[in-house]
């Protein structure tokens, strides 16, 4: 039987979207708590959704992977133990935050947060069914959620992508019915809770747009592309992709947009394909012009899960911290401190929960339903 095969630079690539993601929130928490910031820079703006763009790009690429290999190896798509194993890996942080950002969070004064008292009383019911049946999406459009998880809507759109994806790979053939069965779910979903909600048309206008905005299937898909592209070694398309001058020439086009801001009509889906060639080379081109093997980003990639999950607890109480006890410390001493505290002690949280909570949780997976 043919060893798995093993993809580089993943946890590279996993460190970026993460950071990109952080930096944004940190912004952002300073421009609610009153800090001064440059949140309104549309780079700031626009990093932190760049970066889940990335992670869901590369969790496409990754899934359908590994989907295709277990129907290559062995003739099927083990469904259930696909979904043990993504239960495994994504529910126990993904239910731990949302635990303390109800029950723990609020009675605790340095994690104040404006506008939080409401988003725990009003609609507490609804938005908490939600978020127990990993709907955290629909909980975020609907109800919005406190501060301390409101990134794990992302999860909600990866938790539906995988909903999807292993049934098109289990049955191909099939996949016409299989789509329109799930977009009619979800568009149920979405429809009765906008139903029950007490808005006016237009704020249910916003929602839908808002869900259709961070319901990024596509961007995952194409991943999923690279993945069967690389799967099927067509090595004509991924020799051009391969080509040093194209890596040179679109890595500077990138970085260029990036630092320029600019926002336009089907910007995500531009970032996507970047971010599918930036993927396709670092993970498979043994030319890559771009190596992120190192110790540092490959730990980072590591424990890059905890890291989103936990960071914005973190940064709000440190914050709350510095404002407390160091009420006149300004500057850029203050902001640039600001910046290397969070993020050593958001890299710390989440290592003592990838070492003491998640990783015996990913041994048992391992053990019990493969990787």
């Amino acid at each position: 039987m043919e060893k798995k095969r093993y993809f580089p630079n993943l946890n590279g690539i996993r460190c970026i979207a993460a950071m990109l993601v952080v930096f944004h929130h940190l912004e952002q928490a300073k421009h609610a708590l009153g800090i001064a910031n440059i949140y309104e820079l549309p780079i700031i703006q626009h990093a932190g959704r760049l970066g889940v763009g990335l992670f869901f790009v590369l969790s496409g690429f990754l899934i359908t992977y590994l989907l295709l290999e277990e129907r290559g190896r062995f003739g099927d798509v083990d469904a259930k133990k696909f979904y043990l194993r993504r239960v495994f890996r994504i529910w126990p942080i993904y239910f731990l935050i949302i635990g303390l950002s109800f029950f723990v969070f609020p009675h605790i004064e340095l994690l104040n947060f404006p506008g939080t008292d409401e988003k725990l009383t009003v609609h507490a019911a609804e938005r908490l069914t939600l978020l127990l049946l990993v709907l955290p999406n629909f909980a975020f459009v609907l109800y919005d959620l406190p501060y301390w998880c409101a990134q794990t809507w992302s999860i909600g759109v990866e938790e539906q992508f995988y909903y999807l994806w292993p049934w098109l790979i289990k049955y191909p053939k099939r996949r016409i019915p299989i789509i329109l069965l799930f977009l009619g779910i979800t568009a149920a979903i979405l429809f009765i809770g906008l139903h029950y909600v007490n808005v006016d048309e237009e704020t249910k206008s916003t929602m839908i747009s808002t869900f259709l905005g961070q319901f990024r299937i596509q961007t995952m898909a194409l991943g999923g592309l690279c993945a069967w592209l690389v799967y099927n070694q067509k090595s004509q398309i991924l020799q051009v992709v391969f080509r040093k001058d194209l890596q040179i020439v679109v890595y500077t086009l990138l970085l260029a947009l990036f630092l320029s801001g600019i926002h336009f009509y089907g910007f995500l889906e531009v970032y996507a394909l970047f971010f599918a060639f930036f993927i396709l080379n670092v993970s498979c081109n043994p030319n890559t012009i771009i190596s992120l093997n190192n110790a540092v980003m490959s730990h980072l990639g590591k424990v890059s899960y905890g890291l989103y999950i936990y960071h914005v607890f973190v940064i709000v109480l440190i914050i709350n911290i510095l404002t407390k006890y160091l009420p006149d410390w300004t500057g850029t001493s203050y902001h640039i401190s600001l910046y290397v505290i969070t993020f050593v002690a958001s890299v710390a949280v989440a290592s003592f929960s990838y070492s003491y909570f998640e990783k015996p949780l990913l041994a048992y997976k391992d053990k019990r339903f493969g990787r």
